[in-house]
């Protein structure tokens, strides 16, 4: 189907053009028409399916011609990252229709909070942002939002898996009940559905089966202890005559700097991305990744969604994520446009249960290599998942008691302005006494305590 049969106005269809869309995708086909009709949708498809634009030509279409003097259009995303590439594509179609949008996001300078200020005072058309410095500014008590038309939540499941749920409720209370909602996930989730019962109104419901890997994707699987992953890596890329493009995805920030380090060590052009890093720092790793300017990028899952990466000749999980989902989102950045690709996935002795939802996801069991022991790292873990099911997730809250018993009070009250901060899931109530006295600090996008340091530890798997 083409674009042309959606019956946008011509502007639009010129900016369609120059963007270089052609076909429409499943997602696209399906969205526009409902969200022109002014329905409210809810829609699940995975990354890289055309979700972005699924739900941004409609909106542009209404918006341009409206004549709105006020905002009319918000989007909430869970990354500053997906925020400062959504208002990019909005930039680039403002040059064919009357468009203006500003991200709002943490994590910049000072200025960039007075620039979001008054976007949000004036009014520009589309604000994108996410929910924790959102919820900062309208603390402030200078945002209106009493006359916006549409609201979207773009990885929805994302954003709840972040503990933004709060935020996000907070915020929805504040806007008018007459409005159009459209909710776009990777996933679909029970907690998913629920949630979209207290915000959507009879919406329609638009489901694709996660698609399998494609065929051009190289899958590879080694068993290996924490300490055998880098060694095995650094082999593996050895053995291949070099890497040109790869991204390594952590499951704990903290690993991030930590593995940088140990590949440029070892010779390897490598830099990460992490919250830790300033807006600028991320915005350039990115662009000079994307420029070739380095061939290992080190990052958390907030690369698997959403975020415009392709040509990647490798992907690397050196933790395994939680959900099955997430391993199709994160090799999904390989082997596109007819190309071929390389997937390595590391399976730890405590990480063995995840590889199960995996294959039950791809439909057939995986080969599991165990080349360790043949490398002279020592043997690799035993494939025995009944022994170790859950491990991971038992030494994360094993770990989070004994950091809990032994917190100062000064140290539960930082735990508990930086949850409130992000809106989540108020931490259990310890018995150690809170200092009342400090108030919550407004915009932190990035919910949940520092994960523990990366050698000999296996704690919880903290995401940007």
């Amino acid at each position: 189907m083409t674009f042309n049969e959606f019956n946008l106005h011509d502007d639009l269809l010129s900016g369609v053009e120059a963007m270089n869309y052609k076909q429409a995708t499943p997602i696209q086909e399906q969205a526009i028409p409902t969200i022109l009709a002014g329905k409210d949708l809810i829609a699940c498809a995975q990354t890289g399916t055309g979700k972005t634009a699924a739900y941004l030509i409609p909106l542009l279409d209404r918006i341009s011609h409206a004549n709105h003097d006020h905002t009319s259009t918000l989007i909430l995303v869970p990354t500053r990252e997906l925020a400062k590439q959504i208002d990019d594509q909005v930039e680039g179609f403002a040059y064919f229709v009357s468009a203006t949008s500003i991200a709002i996001y943490g994590g910049g300078k000072s200025e960039n909070w007075d620039q979001q200020r008054r976007a949000l005072t004036t009014g520009a058309d589309i604000i994108i942002a996410t929910p924790g410095r959102l919820i900062a500014h309208m603390q402030m008590g200078y945002v209106n939002f009493d006359k916006l038309d549409y609201l979207v939540l773009d990885e929805a499941d994302k954003m709840l898996d972040m503990g933004f749920s709060d935020d996000i409720l907070n915020i929805v209370r504040k806007l008018p009940v007459k409005r159009q909602t459209l909710l776009f996930s990777a996933t679909m989730p029970n907690k998913i559905r629920e949630f979209a019962k207290r915000i959507l109104q009879e919406p329609e419901e638009i489901r694709l089966a996660v698609s399998k890997p494609a065929e051009r994707v190289d899958q590879q699987f080694y068993l290996a202890y924490d300490r055998q992953k880098l060694p095995l890596l650094a082999h593996l890329m050895k053995q291949t005559g070099g890497v040109q493009s790869m991204v390594l995805f952590t499951s704990r920030k903290s690993n991030v700097n930590v593995i940088v380090r140990d590949l440029v060590r070892l010779g390897y052009g490598a830099r990460g991305i992490s919250s830790d890093s300033s807006q600028d720092e991320r915005e350039v790793v990115l662009r000079d990744f994307k420029n070739k300017q380095f061939p290992i990028l080190v990052a958390t899952d907030v690369l698997s969604r959403g975020i415009d990466i392709d040509n990647l000749t490798h992907v690397v999980n050196f933790d395994i994520p939680r959900d099955a989902e997430d391993y199709i989102h994160r090799i999904g950045r390989t082997a596109r446009a007819e190309a071929t690709g390389t997937a390595i996935t590391f399976i730890s002795d405590q990480d063995q249960d995840r590889i199960l939802r995996i294959e039950r996801l791809l439909e057939h069991e995986v080969e599991k290599r165990a080349i360790t022991e043949e490398l002279g790292l020592g043997a690799a873990p035993a494939f025995n998942p009944r022994l170790f099911r859950g491990a991971r997730d038992k030494q994360r809250n094993k770990k989070s008691r004994r950091t809990s018993q032994s917190a100062s009070p000064k140290q539960e009250a930082t735990a508990v302005n930086g949850e409130a901060a992000a809106g989540g899931n108020k931490p259990a109530r310890s018995n150690k006494r809170r200092n009342k006295n400090r108030r919550p600090r407004p915009g932190n996008d990035n919910p949940g305590a520092p994960a523990p340091a990366f050698e000999n530890t296996t704690g919880p798997a903290n995401t940007l």
